[in-house]
Order: C-alpha cells, then structure tokens, then sequence
C-alpha cells in the first residue's frame, strides 16, 4: 500500500451494497506481511480476543446498531480514536501517559496489529481497545459525539495523482469524524508529505465550516503536539531526509 502499507485506504460513501448487505468498499493496503512469529499468533488467538470491540463487524452487526463503548470499556471516560496504528508505538505510549482516557486503536494490517498485542499484554493496560479492521467498518457502529480526539499518524500518502482518491481524508470521512466527535474535540494528522498537507487542509476547507484549523503561525504545524510519541515510519522519514508536519483541526460547533 503505497509507503506506509498499514493504513486504511479511501472511504466510499454513497456506493453500492453488497449482497450481505455491507457496503461495497474498495480496499487497496495490504492485510499480511512476513511469517508471523509463533509468539505472535498465540497473541492473535489469545490476547486479541480480549480487546477487540465487539459488534463492528458486519458479519456480528449487519444492522449496524451502535455499539456501547461504556459497556466495551466498563467504565465513562474521554475517548480516543487512532486510524492506522501501524507498530503501535504512539498508542501504546498514549495508553501508560493518559491512564483516565479510553483509546480505540484501528489497524488492518495483522502484523502492526501482531506487534502490538504483546506490549499490551506486558503492560497490563487497562484502556485500549482495538478493531483489526478497516477503519469505516467502526465510524459507521460509532455514536454521535462520542469522541474526544481523532488521531491520523504518517497515512499512506498515494503520491501519483491518479491515486489521490485513495488517501484516507476525503471530505466524506472528515463528514464521519465531524459525527463522532464532540464539538471543540480534535482531529490531528501527523505525514511527512507535503502534498498531504495541501490535500488534507483542502478536505477541510471543502466541509467547512465543520472544522477549524488550529494554526496560527509554522512552529503551530512543525511542533509536535503534547504527549506526542514517534512512530517507525517518523523514524524512516527523517533519516530520508523529510520533515514532519503536525496539524491540528477543531471540531466546530456546527450541526452535520
């Protein structure tokens, strides 16, 4: 998929539905890589169980109710969206930083998702839940406003123009996250491609007045933001060469 092959590719509203019932949506990321490890697999079989949310699926779902994320974490707290974790290493962080926040962890990609189980389990945490999925599958079983922050870390960034249509923001999904999230919560976006950049603030400007750039000056969008932790793929670019980029967007009080 592109540079970073663990992401979510481009969500479809409006398109057919298949004859379960589910939409018909196009996927272009990769869902394995190498061998998994046998270590790695017992953590699928075993671990994974324990903290995948429930009635996301269509197969579990095909009605598509909401779920219950105060039954799915037994407890009410601010809740937090990451969309591609990759090898987990931002979630994971955020998880032992901000113990009174519930995080929601999306990835499609078994072995990002096979990397991270085993930190989990040695950590003992508490407030992570996961969805090994695609990330459009869980925005439809969401509740309105029921997010505090959505997180997109390092999306692949389909460089050939033919290919734009494939990025994750596309006004339809900031439509998705401007419904699942509280007025005045955050959408934030970490890529090191500066196309990225001009695509995703031209999403936004393209559903305004949903949501409101949090910049006011460079070192608003070159700083990252508080409790922030580097990912692999941060890693990779700046040995490359390329420079990271932290936008920020509000939620407006706008009704959808």
């Amino acid at each position: 998929m592109g540079k970073h092959p663990s992401k979510t590719s481009t969500p479809g509203a409006g398109v057919p539905a298949r004859a379960d019932g589910a939409p018909w949506r196009n996927f272009y990321g990769r869902r394995h890589g190498k061998t998994l490890r046998k270590g790695q697999v017992a953590h699928l079989n075993e671990t994974l169980p324990e903290l995948q949310l429930s009635g996301v699926g269509w197969d579990e779902n095909p009605e598509r109710r909401p779920i219950d994320l105060t039954a799915a974490f037994g407890r009410e707290a601010p809740r937090m969206l990451e969309i591609g974790f990759g090898g987990g290493e931002h979630l994971r962080a955020l998880s032992a930083r901000r113990p009174e926040v519930d995080l929601i962890g999306c990835e499609p990609f078994v072995n990002g998702v096979a990397m991270l189980l085993p930190r989990i389990a040695e950590d003992g945490a508490r407030n992570v839940r996961l969805h090994a999925g695609d990330a459009r599958d869980l925005l439809d079983v969401l509740e309105p406003d029921c997010l505090s922050r959505i997180y997109l870390l390092y999306p692949d960034p389909w460089p050939k123009k033919r290919h734009h249509r494939r990025r994750f923001v596309q006004p339809d999904t900031l439509a998705e996250f401007a419904r699942v999230l509280k007025p005045g919560a955050e959408f934030r976006v970490a890529t090191d491609i500066p196309d990225y950049v001009r695509h995703t603030l031209d999403a936004i400007a393209r559903v305004s007045p949903l949501f409101e750039w949090l910049a006011e000056g460079p070192q608003d969008w070159r700083a990252p933001w508080p409790h922030w932790q580097s990912t692999r793929y941060e890693a990779k670019a700046l040995r490359e060469g390329r420079v990271p980029h932290y936008l920020r967007f509000r939620r407006t009080a706008t009704p959808v």
